[in-house]
């Protein structure tokens, strides 16, 4: 019986092609160069011609800067990792740089290679603005691309379970739906300019005090519904080339060899197509770790205890403990982000860089994820014809602050305030030279002067001559370390409240990872939240204050009264010494999450019944909104269409946000479901339409392995924030098992 001849398709004739050449010892056509083909295909192609040699090239990088009294590898850049080039194939090498609020260099050891620092991953959070994420990634991206790295170690998404956790300023925030939206959206930016993105640290990675040993224990289905929902929210948005696993263990087991963290739960269920690298030195085992889904060792001869994707995972193989398919796989999936994203069509090199447009983008996110919490009698915004302004403390005088470790950034001009402890690791503290003082007296008619705050009486006789008092005030925080409370450092609660007497118009600004204790609250006329506000951060905080923006951001996490309003009121043995914060005894083994489980923040203060002193999605502004009737339909697939009118009620411009919650049938405790900014002129009405996907009414179902909508009566409401409710709706939504419910 005759054939006719089987048309190979380009793939696989370009295959065949690399075969022969292989095995006849020539050097490949390169055929994985044609664009035209997908990512998989090409990252096939590479992987067929590669030697073993070559594919453990790339399954590890090596530490990008000399440490230890080690040089640096031939293929540094200073940074944070880096695998050679593999030449022979045409392929580029691995350049991989810190993190996620702009390029940073390790330990800071090189400062005099600038780049733009972007306000905290919280304020991005805060402004709830999808478009100020996405553009905040483009820049950092665009940065990194234009100094030569291919891989940004950005798009932290870790849950803020508690407020003292040293690496807050990073993330975004307690909700697992925003969280996911803001990080998806910051990856998406960043990958547009033809650079991997990670998103980190996978998983539960909540604390920093004891990270590296830590056992983070967490019922499978409330991580579902909380951690883990955050990442594949965002993956489902930003589909980032890598995923970085986490120091901590997860339910006992490392999160670099947790079987059903990475292979079951991200690359199976998700159908994660990127690779997994490890964090640097979170290896543990070779065999253990590849087969439970771990696909590069990072810097793992100067971090780890061994180099296990070396010779231990040769050995692995060798013996058919690992299968090739495997070593394979690992290597397929490297190379297939970099096709994904465009790195290898777009090599990163170095290029000019604009850092007064790039300043500007920092600005316009500080300014967007500011909150206004507190304004009686609307003593802000500031007039110009003010005779006089006190500005005082948190060196406003030279910069604002910053935070340490990894994601610390030098900004053009240097550290503003050099030498303060700790000035090693996770140090130095840095400040960004944009002073609020010179941008704040650059608005006023009169006399804007300034007290360092070490002298309280000073500075309160300062304020008592002043029309206004400005104080501001600090708390530094960074990797590897959380706060043992949420007081502020120092004297800084008595400056304010003797400010505050002087002055009853005072406003207090704060630089800060996050919430702290403020038992001036009451005393004073004005709170501005301005996180760790970036590069151009002096100049945000002033146009906010003179009204030139108006503040539009709001709370993406909850702000206790105190520490004894969270479900861990201590945190042991967090702490630093360097600073004056002496660690209170020793770390625990195990930190117990199933105290909250899904109920993070705002739903754990509904379930306990308790009233934090600012709830998740609060914020204030220089304007008023008001809402019209709440209108909700559903359709078959269990989908919901929510509508309403939003009108600006007051004499400005301004912009709000207005948040969808849902209550499940038998719940007490309500969800975010939805939200979007908009921006409206004095009487100005927009209409809302959100389209809110049936997975977001969701339960995970363990049983059924997948989400699942139980049919019955849910209880829709339109608010202000989480505890601010001003519309309600009911609607009945049938049994829907969403598919593909990443979003």
């Amino acid at each position: 019986m005759s054939r006719r001849p089987r048309r190979l398709s380009a793939c696989a004739f370009a295959l065949a092609v690399v075969a022969t050449a292989t095995a006849a010892g020539e050097p490949p056509a390169r055929p994985w160069m044609n664009a035209s083909l997908s990512p998989d295909a090409r990252a096939a192609l590479v992987v067929q011609a590669m030697s073993q040699d070559e594919k453990f090239q790339l399954i590890t990088t090596a530490y990008g800067s000399a440490s230890d009294g080690k040089p640096a590898p031939a293929c540094a850049l200073g940074s944070a990792a880096c695998a050679p080039a593999l030449s022979r194939l045409g392929l580029p090498a691995l350049q991989e740089t810190d993190a996620g609020l702009g390029v940073a260099r390790p330990l800071n050891a090189h400062s005099r290679d600038v780049a733009t620092a972007l306000p905290s991953g919280l304020a991005t959070a805060a402004s709830w603005d999808p478009a100020v994420a996405e553009a905040g990634g483009a820049m950092i991206g665009r940065e990194a691309h234009r100094k030569g790295f291919n891989v940004l170690l950005a798009g932290g998404v870790n849950l803020l379970r508690d407020p003292r956790n040293g690496r807050n300023f990073e993330y975004a925030g307690e909700d697992p739906l925003l969280a996911g939206v803001m990080a998806g959206h910051a990856v998406r930016g960043i990958q547009s300019q033809h650079v991997v993105s990670t998103l980190k640290h996978y998983a539960v990675n909540d604390l920093e005090t004891g990270r590296n040993t830590m056992n983070a224990k967490l019922d499978r289905v409330a991580a579902r519904e909380s951690d883990l929902r955050a990442f594949e929210i965002a993956l489902g948005i930003g589909a980032p080339g890598s995923v970085m696993c986490a120091y901590n263990r997860v339910n006992g087991t490392y999160a670099c060899e947790n079987a059903w963290l990475l292979d079951q739960v991200l690359k199976r269920d998700w159908g994660y197509q990127g690779f997994v690298m490890s964090d640097w030195g979170a290896v543990h085992s070779a065999a253990k770790s590849a087969l439970a889904g771990l696909d590069q060792e990072s810097a793992g001869e100067t971090f780890d205890p061994q180099m296990f994707f070396a010779a231990p995972l040769r050995e692995a193989i060798a013996k058919g403990e690992v299968p090739q398919a495997r070593l394979d796989d690992m290597v397929r999936r490297i190379l297939r982000s970099l096709f994904a994203v465009g790195a290898i069509d777009h090599p990163a090199k170095a290029a000019p860089i604009d850092y007064a447009a790039d300043a500007k983008v920092s600005q316009h996110a500080a300014e967007a994820g500011a909150v206004l919490l507190r304004n009686q009698d609307n003593l802000l915004p500031l007039a110009r014809t003010l005779a006089s302004v006190a500005v005082i403390g948190a060196h406003a005088d030279r910069g604002v602050l910053a935070g340490g470790g990894s994601s610390a950034v030098t900004a053009p001009g240097g550290n503003a305030v050099p030498g303060l402890a700790p000035t090693v690791w996770p140090g130095p503290v840095m400040y960004h030279p944009s002073a609020p003082l010179a941008a704040i007296a650059r608005r006023v008619g009169g006399k804007a002067s300034y007290a360092s705050g070490e002298d309280i009486a000073a500075a309160a006789k300062l304020a008592a001559s002043s029309a206004v008092a400005v104080v501001f005030v600090q708390q530094w925080a960074a990797e590897s370390f959380d706060r043992p409370s949420m007081a502020l450092d120092g004297h800084q609660d008595a400056l304010v409240a003797a400010v505050a007497k002087a002055n009853p118009r005072t406003v207090v600004v704060l630089e800060n990872n996050g919430p702290v204790a403020m038992p001036w609250l009451a005393q004073t006329a004005a709170v501005l939240e301005a996180w760790y506000p970036g590069n151009a951060g002096g100049e945000a905080i002033a146009r906010l204050l003179f009204g030139e923006v108006a503040p539009s951001g709001r709370l993406p996490l909850s702000w206790p009264r105190d520490a004894s309003q969270l479900p861990r009121p201590a945190i042991a043995g967090a702490g630093l010494a360097a600073i004056g914060l002496p660690p209170q005894g020793q770390p625990a083994d195990t930190v117990d999450y199933d105290i909250e489980g899904a109920d993070v923040g705002y739903r754990w203060f509904q379930r306990r019944g308790s009233e934090p002193l600012f709830p998740f999605g609060y914020g204030l502004g220089y304007t008023t909104f008001g809402y019209g009737p709440l209108t909700v339909t559903t359709d078959a697939a269990g989908a919901v269409t929510a509508s309403f009118a939003v009108t600006n009620t007051g004499s400005r411009a301004g912009a709000d946000v207005p948040q969808l919650y849902v209550q499940l049938p038998g719940e007490q405790v309500s969800r975010l479901v939805g939200w979007q900014k908009l921006a409206l002129r004095p009487g100005e009405t927009k209409r809302v339409r959100l389209a809110l996907p049936a997975v977001r009414f969701a339960r995970y179902d363990d049983r059924g392995h997948g989400w699942r909508v139980a049919a019955g009566t849910y209880r829709l409401l339109l608010g202000r924030s989480s505890a601010q409710i001003e519309q309600r709706a009911e609607l009945r939504l049938p049994a829907v098992f969403p598919a593909g419910a990443q979003r």
